[in-house]
C-alpha cells in the first residue's frame, strides 16, 4: 500500500548513523537477529562479525536492556587493563593459555562487582548470602570498594587479602596476602577460590551477561601478544560459560569478535569454539532469514508515521519506486544490496546518500532513478573508505594493489590483464596471485566459478560465504560493484 511522502521524506534528516554509538535509531529499531536470540538463550558466548555487521548493536542490547531475569555489565577496550594484563602472563603453559587465568579472574570480579551491586534477586537463598560476604570482604579488603576500578585490578602496587572464609590451604601464602605483582604463580587457585562462591551466588532464575566489545581497537596484523590476550579471553570465556552449563547456572561471558581477526588467530581449540559456541552475524539477500531491507523497514516505520494508521508497517515500496527499473532491469533494493557487503551499515548508509539526493534534487512522492544514481559515487567513496580501516593492518600494500586495478579501468578483467598491469609496477614486492588472493579476502573482488552439470557460472564473494576460498586456477574476476566509482571502473 503506497502513500504520499512528499512533505515527510523532505523533513527526514537520515535513516540513522552507520556506527551503533551515533545511531539514534538503534534501540526502537533494533532487529532479533538470530545471533542475538543465540547470546541471549546461552546457546553461543562467541560473536563473529564482519565491521558493521551489528555486533555493537546486540552488545548495547544486552547491556542496556531492562529485564526482570537478566543482568549485564558491559566492557569496551578503555576497561581493558592492558599494561597490568600484561604482567600477570603465567610461565610455563601453553602459549594460547598465557593470559587465561588473568582474563578469568578479570570476568569474575566483574561479576563480583555486577552481583553485588546490579542484581535485585540478591541474596536468592542462605548459601548465596553468606557468600556474598566472603566476596565482599575480599573486594573492600584488597581494592577498598565493593565497586572495584577495573584498570587497577592488576596494579602491581595492590595487594589480595584472601582472609575471611577464602579457602587456601593448598597454596602456600604468607599472612594470607598475595601483592598482585607475585599472582601468577596463585592465581589459579585464586580464580578457583573465588568461582566457587561467584557460582553459589549466581541465581539459577537469572540470566548473567559479561559483555566484551572493541576488542579490534588494538588489533595490529602479526602482533603475537595481542593474539595471544585475545586467545585467552575466549579460552577463559569458553571454560566458565561451559562450568556454568554444567553448574545449572545461566552465565554468558559474551566476547564479540570481527571474523577477520578470528580467523587469524591459531589455537587448539579454535574448532571446538567455532563449532560448538560461536554464533555469525549474517544477513539474508531476500529471504531465509532478517534481510537489509527488514531493517529499512523498521527505520522507515519508525520515521514516517501515517497518522491515524501510525501503527502500520511502512514497506520499502512505500518509499522507493519499485515500478521503474533500474539498469539491467534490476530493482532498486537489488542494485542497492549489490553495493553492499551485505551490513547494515552499508544499507543505511546508501539509503542516507539516496535520501540527500533526493532532498537536494527538490523531489516529491516515491524515490525514483536519479536520486540512487546520484548517489552512487559518495557512497562508494564511503565504501572504499570503510574496507580500508580493515585491510591496512593485514595488508600492506593493498593500496597499490587496487592502484593496479584502477590501470585496468573496468570492472571485470581476466587474470592474465590484471598480472601484466602488476608486473609494471616495480614497488610491489608480492606474488600477484598473492595479490588477487588478498583482494579476495576482504571481498574487492570476486572469481568466476564455472557451471557444473547442475547450474551456470557464478562470481564466488567471500563477504556472502566466509567459508568460501580463492581459486588459484580462476580465470576471470569482477571488483565489486560499490567499489566502482570510487576506483572509476566502467562495466
Amino acid at each position: 500500500m503506497s502513500y504520499e511522502l512528499s512533505n515527510e521524506l523532505q523533513s527526514i534528516r537520515n535513516f540513522g548513523g552507520i556506527d551503533a554509538d551515533a545511531d539514534n535509531l538503534l534501540r526502537t529499531c533494533f532487529q532479533n537477529h538470530d545471533s542475538y536470540v543465540s547470546v541471549r538463550d546461552m546457546e553461543a558466548f562467541l560473536v563473529l562479525g564482519k565491521k558493521g555487521s551489528g555486533k555493537t548493536a546486540i552488545y548495547k542490547k544486552l547491556v542496556t536492556e531492562k529485564v526482570q531475569d537478566m543482568v549485564a555489565l558491559g566492557h569496551t577496550f578503555d576497561d581493558y587493563p592492558w599494561h597490568h594484563h600484561d604482567l600477570q602472563a603465567s610461565t610455563g603453559v601453553p602459549e594460547e593459555r598465557r593470559y587465561a587465568h588473568s582474563w578469568k579472574y578479570l570476568i569474575l570480579i566483574g561479576l563480583a562487582k555486577m552481583l553485588l551491586n546490579d542484581d535485585s534477586s540478591q541474596p536468592w537463598s542462605d548459601e548465596a548470602f553468606d557468600s556474598m560476604q566472603v566476596i565482599e570482604n575480599f573486594l573492600v579488603d584488597s581494592y577498598g570498594s565493593r565497586s572495584p576500578d577495573m584498570h587497577q585490578l592488576f596494579s602491581p602496587d595492590k595487594e589480595l587479602k584472601l582472609r575471611g572464609g577464602m579457602d587456601l590451604s593448598v597454596v602456600k601464602i604468607e599472612g594470607e596476602v598475595v601483592k598482585v605483582q607475585n599472582l601468577p604463580p596463585h592465581i589459579q587457585e585464586v580464580n578457583r577460590e573465588i568461582q566457587k562462591h561467584i557460582f553459589r551466588i549466581l541465581n539459577p532464575c537469572v540470566k548473567y551477561f559479561v559483555c566484551f566489545d572493541e576488542l579490534d581497537l588494538g588489533f595490529v596484523a602479526g602482533d603475537t601478544q595481542y593474539s595471544r590476550r585475545l586467545i585467552g579471553l575466549l579460552i577463559a570465556a569458553r571454560d566458565l560459560f561451559v562450568s556454568s552449563r554444567d553448574s545449572g547456572i545461566q552465565l554468558n561471558p559474551t566476547v564479540f569478535l570481527r571474523d577477520d581477526i578470528f580467523q587469524d588467530l591459531r589455537f587448539e581449540d579454535k574448532n571446538k569454539i567455532t563449532e560448538n559456541y560461536s554464533t555469525s552475524i549474517n544477513w539474508a539477500e531476500n529471504s531465509g532469514g532478517l534481510t537489509l531491507k527488514d531493517v529499512m523497514e523498521r527505520r522507515f516505520s519508525e520515521l514516517l508515521p501515517r497518522g491515524e494508521a501510525a501503527a502500520t508497517h511502512v514497506v520499502w515500496g512505500d518509499v522507493f519506486d519499485e515500478s521503474k527499473a533500474m539498469p539491467g532491469r534490476q530493482l532498486k533494493y537489488s542494485h542497492i544490496l549489490d553495493r553492499t557487503l551485505l551490513r547494515p551499515r552499508d544499507m543505511i548508509k546508501f539509503c542516507n546518500e539516496i535520501l540527500n539526493s533526493y532532498k537536494s534534487q527538490g523531489a516529491y512522492g516515491l524515490i525514483e532513478n536519479d536520486a540512487v544514481h546520484s548517489a552512487r559515487k559518495s557512497y562508494s567513496d564511503y565504501l572504499l573508505n570503510e574496507i580500508e580501516d580493515e585491510i591496512a593492518k593485514h595488508v600492506p600494500e593493498y593500496s597499490e594493489y587496487l592502484e593496479v586495478v584502477k590501470t585496468l579501468g573496468a570492472e571485470k578483467f581476466t587474470k592474465q590483464s590484471f598480472i601484466s598491469s602488476y608486473e609494471k609496477r616495480a614497488n610491489l614486492s608480492a606474488d600477484p596471485e598473492k595479490a588477487l588472493s588478498d583482494l579476495f579476502a576482504f571481498s574487492i573482488i570476486s572469481y568466476l566459478k564455472p557451471g557444473g552439470r547442475g547450474g551456470g557460472s557464478e562470481y564466488v564473494w567471500r563477504y556472502k560465504d566466509s567459508r568460501a576460498r580463492f581459486d588459484p586456477l580462476a580465470d576471470s574476476y569482477r571488483v565489486h560493484p560499490g567499489f566502482k566509482e570510487a576506483l572509476g571502473l566502467v562495466r
